[in-house]
């Protein structure tokens, strides 16, 4: 077999400025031409960003490396940018994004040639449908109190502090064509299927993702102060709602290699964290990578599935590394590293976060190397 040739890693964000990509690992950041990518520009460095704080929403031009602002978002961290989706229904103008404003969360869809707000929702979002009808809402206000770096300050929605286990709060589906939401699995719903939590315990969703056609979800339910783990998955109407591990797995980061099958970075067997490949309800857990990716790693699918691309958290001497691994043979190929600065640490660290072009022929991530957070590419033949 033959790895892609692998390019040297391109900055094409400024340092005048700190620069992320505008969405979580794993989410597509260009639109189809790949002439763009969305980003977030920012002045905040060492610390996690409140309402107050906004941030640049815009494009940058692959070729000339031109950031051009689009607007501004007040509903942004560093994990998860502002949430940025290009919508498949016009892949090429449209992105969805994450907003506080008059007190809420909302989500805005904006055509990036005009600069003009297409359409409000009243819900904020975590991700979006294959088919950009859909979309995925949970609560940032709950989620700021209980992993404050994921969620957004203001309290743009109703945290529920006093309710461990609200029957109001869970799982939204957003209708993205009538602009309405249904509730498809409460977080009290989740109650039979995850470990009883503490009676001081709070329960709240974090990470979300529909699969590859879109007829699924998979997300993650957890408690705090505690840090127990739930993978889980349903189906978008919200049957057949399955805990993906045993209970003492847990579940950490993820991707849909197709539509049944999903890789989690988890506890194997309860013990050693490793990348594994699965079918939700059944016992047919893979450790990919034959012992080198048995860590905790951002792993995603390139969009044909041929690959997954990895990275790790800071070595002790700082150390970021990418791996990238042929689905076929998991041999696993390093890509680069790369030494964090130790004052970006905590709720304001930088981790790589790999995502990969429309047709598999870049990759970009975000890394702190230089001194500055910035954006970069690599090209791959």
């Amino acid at each position: 077999m033959h790895f892609p040739l692998v390019g040297q890693p391109v900055q094409i964000s400024d340092n005048n400025h700190e620069h992320l990509f505008a969405s979580y690992y794993g989410i597509n950041s260009w639109n189809k031409s790949q002439l763009y990518v969305t980003v977030l520009q920012t002045n905040v460095k060492y610390r996690i960003p409140d309402e107050k704080d906004t941030a640049i929403i815009g494009l940058i031009d692959i070729k000339s490396k031109e950031f051009i602002p689009l607007s501004t978002t007040r509903a942004w961290n560093f994990q998860q940018g502002c949430m940025a989706h290009w919508l498949a229904t016009s892949p090429d103008s449209l992105i969805i994004y994450n907003d506080f404003r008059n007190g809420k969360y909302i989500s805005v869809v904006l055509n990036v040639f005009t600069k003009k707000e297409v359409r409000i929702y009243d819900y904020p979002i975590s991700a979006v449908s294959p088919d950009g009808k859909q979309a995925i809402s949970i609560n940032f206000s709950r989620l700021r109190i209980t992993r404050a770096d994921y969620g957004y300050g203001g309290q743009g929605q109703n945290p529920q502090e006093d309710v461990q286990l609200p029957g109001n709060d869970g799982i939204f589906i957003l209708d993205l064509i009538t602009g309405k939401a249904k509730l498809i699995v409460s977080i009290a719903q989740m109650k039979d299927i995850m470990p009883l939590p503490k009676e001081e315990d709070l329960v709240y969703i974090n990470h979300t993702l529909f699969s590859r056609n879109g007829s699924k979800v998979f997300w993650l339910v957890r408690t705090w102060p505690g840090w127990n783990t739930t993978s889980l998955t349903a189906s978008t109407d919200g049957s057949g709602m399955q805990n993906c591990f045993p209970d003492d797995w847990g579940g950490s980061h993820f991707d849909w290699l197709n539509d049944d099958e999903l890789m989690v970075t988890a506890k194997y067997e309860g013990k050693q964290y490793a990348h594994i490949l699965f079918t939700a309800g059944e016992n047919n857990y893979k450790r990919l990578g034959k012992g080198i990716l048995d860590y905790d790693g951002h792993g995603t699918f390139s969009p044909d599935g041929r690959w997954m691309i990895t990275d790790t958290y800071p070595s002790e001497n700082r150390e970021q590394k990418i791996f990238l691994m042929d689905m076929k043979t998991e041999c696993v190929m390093p890509l680069g590293r790369f030494i964090q600065p130790k004052e970006y640490t905590a709720g304001w660290r930088c981790d790589i976060h790999c995502r990969w072009s429309p047709e598999g022929d870049m990759v970009g991530f975000n890394s702190t190397h230089s001194g500055s957070r910035q954006v970069y590419i690599m090209k791959l033949k």
